[in-house]
């Protein structure tokens, strides 16, 4: 069974329709994909009511979170949950400060490369989202579209990384009230490319070993940004912990160059989350599970 936990449509920072997603998944011979746009459930009924016969769809979403460190600052990690109750009413309130607080802040970047000259719109930015959470491979696209970088890649390394002048810090969701959301809303999480990006200088053993327990799930073990030694440490850690351990592309559309199906989970850990969950069910085939 060829399963992939973790893609985006763009109902946030994909560039594919829901319905084109299960699509493409289906062409690329996957049996389950999962949903996880940031912040947003908005590409679920979509993405259900396209859904090619056979396939099955587990619904998620990636949550922006954050560890406060000594000192005060936030560093930004990230939370797969997937199958909790859409309308449980701290994760829609949770969902609707999130959206507000990314368009707040990609307004803001786009403001500061205006006022450098840079020639991009607020107008431009917000057709681009098309309603979405604002996120920056949004804004990256309109540096595409106006010529100023050839590729989102490009528009991250040059203007949009954590250490630009036009980066603007975004208030997430604590990672302690996150996990215990997800799981009051029946929920299953699990912490998303954690030896990647800033997430590898504070998601130590020792701080995983503190969630899981205060009630995370699992781990995304296989991911793109992952080197095989990171994977054989949080492999270990799981095993350590008995966390559900994923695999996954972490697909984007055009605005990476992953492909869909990349990195793929094990049948048994995703029966591990369907077992778990109590919020929603999967959609598809029972027997996709077995």
């Amino acid at each position: 069974m060829r399963i992939d936990l973790h893609t985006h449509s763009n109902a946030s920072d994909g560039t594919d329709t829901p319905a084109e997603l299960v699509a493409i998944a289906a062409q690329a011979g996957l049996d389950v994909v999962a949903l996880t746009d940031h912040d947003t459930t908005g590409g679920w009924a979509a993405a259900e009511a396209a859904l090619p016969a056979g396939m099955t769809l587990i619904r998620g979403a990636e949550f922006s979170t954050g560890l406060l460190m000594p000192g005060g600052h936030r560093v930004s990690v990230h939370l797969l949950a997937y199958l909790f109750d859409p309308l449980d009413a701290a994760v829609v309130a949770e969902h609707r400060r999130l959206f507000d607080e990314r368009l707040h802040r990609g307004l803001r970047i786009v403001d500061l490369m205006v006022a450098d000259g840079i020639p991009i719109s607020r107008e431009q930015v917000l057709a681009i989202s098309a309603g979405a959470p604002v996120g920056r491979p949004h804004i990256g696209r309109a540096l595409v579209a106006s010529g100023v970088v050839t590729s989102v890649n490009e528009a991250f390394e040059r203007y949009l990384a954590g250490n630009s002048g036009y980066y603007v810090p975004k208030v997430d969701t604590d990672l302690t009230v996150a996990v215990r959301m997800i799981k009051a809303a029946g929920g299953v999480s699990v912490m998303a490319h954690s030896r990647s990006r800033s997430a590898a200088r504070v998601l130590t053993p020792e701080r995983i070993a503190e969630f899981a327990a205060l009630g995370l799930d699992g781990i995304e073990v296989d991911h793109p940004d992952h080197a095989p030694a990171d994977r054989a440490e949080l492999a270990g850690l799981a095993r350590d912990l008995d966390l559900i351990t994923t695999g996954s592309s972490d697909y984007h559309g055009t605005n990476k160059t992953i492909r869909i199906g990349a990195e793929r989970s094990d049948p048994d850990q995703l029966a591990r989350i369907v077992d778990r969950a109590t919020g929603i069910p999967v959609i598809g085939p029972a027997g996709a599970l077995a």
